[in-house]
């Protein structure tokens, strides 16, 4: 049925109006339009409301691109693959299958061969094959099947939950194949390992563009079969840029620097991805020196400008080194050409920062941050155990904890070195319990190595250090349990002063977390035999792996309520 706009006036797309209304440039402009539309009883013509929702899109107001398409009475697949195709381009694969499902699907909007493609990258988005399943099923259902462009967003979509055969089914079944068909299929095998496969229909392929070429030279370098990419690539009829930047990827990715070099000096033409390739690889294989060499090549050739993944590893390499001159310069370098400074970006400065001795630039970066995520945490914690500031290093392991964010095996890194540079055993010895009491994160070869040396500290026997190096994994991880060694450590404290309660309650907590009750009885009864304690100062761990500072003065009993409620030791053992 026509809306009443359109039984009154013949609009075409060369209306002034409308013709208006696809060039704003802002919600302002927009705005301005389409009140001149309402004054002309247009607004509810299908053209206007379908010119409205595009240049919504366009401007990234997408909500209310939605509003218009809600109150058209002749909702179709242009305005409906328009506002899914921009959710997914903001990333919001999310929002692009709800408007599939609930405006699309339950209103009975007729697709086009242009939906499908849209959707099933959405399936892939939210990471559902079962919702890419029942999209496939709709497909045939329509009569979509042997439509080339959803031929290949199927071949897409099951090679992206690494269903490779039922995406050669697809290949097979396709009436109509072209380049993008083949090279997806050859990408599919290539991204889910199966070189071999790719490589047959590489060889079946009549006419290759460079993508292919790339793609399976790409596959070839991913399982460190250089030799065959190489005679590849000397093979191909015509090299583009991202075939030169695979190659080049491919050598230093294994080192082999002075080749990869000779193949950069060689490029007809680079783009700021070839640069940043080789950077990122020197930094990964600690050439800090020649990054930085290579930078400032960059930056005099004048060829590419640098954006945010090249000072990435320039940061890293900065502070690496303990350059805080040329950090300072990378960093007024960003702020000069108003390069975004993500999450990632941030991080780096404020490890560059941290590393080079400049903590307090380093925490005010790391406040000033809106999000931080595990790495920008780390950083913090490391650059203050690096320069000797154990306890603010556990003061921010404190805070992470108490904001929610999940410690992973980095973080205990971080401050058990950081205990470990300033000679804080006890707290030391808590955050490697509670690491693998609480958070189940097994010991790795640096973690032991940090608990060694604390070990050494509090003066255990070198027979002791050797017969607990023997525990330390040679692999990636260990199932050992840590109640041996932290009965040795708190043992080892106890005899150094006896009136210090902290390595009781370390003990005590150990004991009780694994059930074993008589031990927990046994520490209540050394713990009477101290009696009054002098003025300490520690920190110990609770029950629920929390930590505070706990100050005891001469008046004070050890045996009081108060510090067992604050240590949560009175949920463990009434003592």
């Amino acid at each position: 049925m026509s809306s009443p706009g359109r039984s009154k006036h013949f609009v075409t797309l060369t209306h002034p109006l409308l013709r208006k209304l696809d060039s704003c440039c802002s919600i302002v402009e927009f705005n301005q339009v389409h009140a001149q539309l309402v004054v002309s009883d247009l607004s509810n013509h299908y053209l206007a409301t379908s010119q409205a929702v595009k240049r919504l899109c366009a401007l990234r107001a997408v909500a209310r691109a939605v509003l218009f398409f809600k109150s058209t009475r002749e909702p179709d697949a242009f305005m409906c693959n328009t506002i899914m195709r921009t959710y997914a381009g903001g990333k919001d694969a999310s929002s692009a299958m709800r408007f599939y499902r609930d405006e699309m699907v339950g209103h009975d909007v007729v697709p086009n061969h242009y939906t499908f493609p849209v959707v099933l990258k959405g399936c892939v988005g939210i990471g559902s094959l079962t919702e890419g399943e029942k999209v496939h099923g709709r497909v045939f259902k329509l009569g979509f099947e042997l439509d080339l462009f959803v031929t290949n967003a199927l071949i897409y979509l099951y090679s992206a939950f690494q269903k490779t055969r039922n995406a050669r089914l697809v290949f097979d079944a396709g009436s109509v194949l072209d380049s993008v068909s083949w090279n997806t299929m050859i990408d599919g095998y290539v991204k889910n390992g199966e070189v071999d496969s790719a490589r047959k229909l590489f060889d079946e392929m009549t006419e290759r563009d460079a993508v292919t070429w790339t793609s399976m030279i790409g596959g070839y370098i991913g399982r460190g079969e250089m030799e065959e990419a190489r005679c590849l690539f000397d093979k191909m009829p015509s090299r583009d840029t991202p075939s030169w930047n695979c190659m080049i990827d491919g050598y230093a990715r294994i080192g082999c620097f002075w080749v990869a070099l000779e193949l950069f000096n060689s490029m007809p033409s680079r783009n700021v991805t070839t640069w940043n390739t080789l950077l990122d690889h020197l930094v990964r294989h600690e050439h800090y020196r020649e990054c930085l060499s290579l930078y400032d090549t960059m930056l005099q050739e004048r060829e590419i400008k640098p954006n945010k993944f090249t000072l990435l590893p320039v940061l890293t390499a900065c502070g690496n080194l303990g350059d805080l001159d040329r950090g300072q310069i990378v960093h007024s370098y960003i702020t000069r050409n108003d390069i975004k400074s993500d999450v990632a970006l941030s991080t780096a400065l404020l490890t560059m920062y941290a590393k080079c001795g400049a903590v307090d630039v380093a925490r005010n970066l790391f406040d000033q941050m809106l999000d931080r995520n595990v790495v920008s945490w780390n950083a913090m914690i490391l650059g203050y155990g690096m320069h000797g500031h154990g306890e603010k290093a556990l003061d921010m392991f404190l805070e992470m904890e108490k904001r929610g964010q999940v410690p992973n095996g980095s973080s205990f890194v971080s401050i058990l070195s950081a205990c470990k540079r300033s000679g804080m055993v006890l707290e030391g010895w808590w955050c490697f319990d509670l690491m693998s009491r609480v958070y189940k994160i097994d010991p790795k070869v640096q973690h032991y190595g940090c608990i060694l040396e604390l070990l050494a500290m509090v003066g255990l026997m070198k027979e002791d250090l050797e017969e607990l190096a023997k525990e330390v994994p040679k692999g990636a991880g260990s199932t050992y349990s840590t109640t041996e060694l932290g009965e040795l450590v708190a043992e080892r404290l106890i005899e150094l002063d006896r009136t210090d309660v902290g390595p009781y309650v370390l003990l005590a907590n150990m004991h009780a977390a694994e059930g074993n009750w008589d031990s927990v009885e046994n520490v209540r009864k050394m713990m009477k035999e101290t009696g009054d304690t002098g003025c300490v100062q520690q920190r110990v761990c609770g029950d629920g792996g929390g930590a505070l500072s706990l100050r005891l003065k001469k008046e004070d009993n050890p045996r009081g309520e108060g510090w067992k409620r604050g240590l949560g030791m009175d949920s463990i053992y009434p003592f």
